[in-house]
């Protein structure tokens, strides 16, 4: 049986790197690419690679991803994340290649008092949120087999994160206010991982809003991660108010998972079962899957 060829861009990110160990494990042919080895705000450069490679599935996850960076690189953003999606649609396209373009929760304004199905109207506060909504209008567009993922409060075992940083903070032993009032859904890379491997393969194309089960604010996370490491820490809710940053973030971003449960696919678990699973891989070091150290260059 011949394997099936997947290329995942922005492999070197915590999504990629788990990508492509888990396709790995999974027995494809993995063409893991680093912004260094693919520019895909480069229509030529796109061309070139996807057309040399003929892969069967792209996995677009690189994207720029400076939240508050971007309110002053407007035009930066939009290159990358809004016509490097269409450059690489229109490859997938010719190649016929089923394309998934991951996401995020900022393409809403946050306005929402109930979880946000993909159907909800977009409404993004912020350049990097408008920057991707583009990027969704040109994969959809371009791509006649496309899966775009909206996913949110990311982190894993691979890269800086929300949890790292808590976790660091907290260990220097001062008291700590992070934000109480933005809500959404925190992300596992390696359920996320699981999700689009399972979703490319269907051909149930479309938007899908994944992330973990349950939902909670910043402070109730950063709570949740102290309560699991054993860490005692001095820990208080602030307002967005208090906390200004350039880019305005999102009030409430809480996904509904309705296109998985339609498309018959598994239900993501509860965000705090998956950061017990995170922390007990921290501790131990663990990489990869089945044993495998997760590498960004396989072919």
């Amino acid at each position: 049986m011949v394997k099936q060829r997947v290329i995942v861009t922005g492999a070197g990110g915590q999504l990629g790197t788990d990508l492509v160990s888990l396709l790995l494990a999974e027995g494809y042919e993995v063409h893991g690419l680093t912004r260094s080895e693919l520019d895909f705000s480069s229509q030529d450069e796109v061309d070139e690679v996807i057309g040399r490679i003929s892969p069967d599935v792209i996995i677009h996850s690189g994207a720029y991803t400076k939240v508050d960076q971007a309110e002053a690189e407007v035009g930066l953003a939009f290159k990358i994340n809004g016509d490097g999606a269409g450059f690489i649609a229109q490859a997938a396209e010719k190649a016929g290649a089923k394309l998934v373009y991951v996401s995020t929760d900022y393409v809403f304004d946050g306005t929402a008092v109930a979880p946000i199905a993909e159907t909800a109207a977009t409404s993004p506060v912020n350049v990097y949120g408008a920057s991707k909504l583009e990027g969704e209008r040109q994969t959809l567009a371009f791509s006649s087999k496309a899966f775009v993922v909206r996913t949110s409060w990311v982190y894993g075992l691979h890269g800086s994160n929300f949890v790292r940083t808590m976790l660091q903070l907290a260990r220097q032993g001062k008291p700590l206010s992070v934000v109480g009032d933005q809500f959404g859904c925190p992300t596992f890379t390696r359920d996320l991982a699981g999700c689009i491997v399972a979703l490319i393969r269907s051909d149930r194309y479309g938007v899908y809003h994944v992330s973990n089960s349950g939902s909670c604010s910043w402070h109730e996370f950063a709570a949740a991660i102290f309560e699991e490491a054993g860490l005692s820490v001095q820990l208080q809710a602030v307002t967005s108010d208090q906390f200004v940053r350039p880019a305005i973030r999102p009030g409430y971003s809480v996904f509904a998972h309705e296109a998985l449960a339609q498309g018959g696919f598994p239900v993501m678990r509860h965000w705090r079962e998956a950061l017990q699973q995170f922390l007990a891989m921290e501790n131990l070091g663990a990489v990869g899957y089945g044993g495998r150290r997760a590498d960004s260059r396989h072919s």
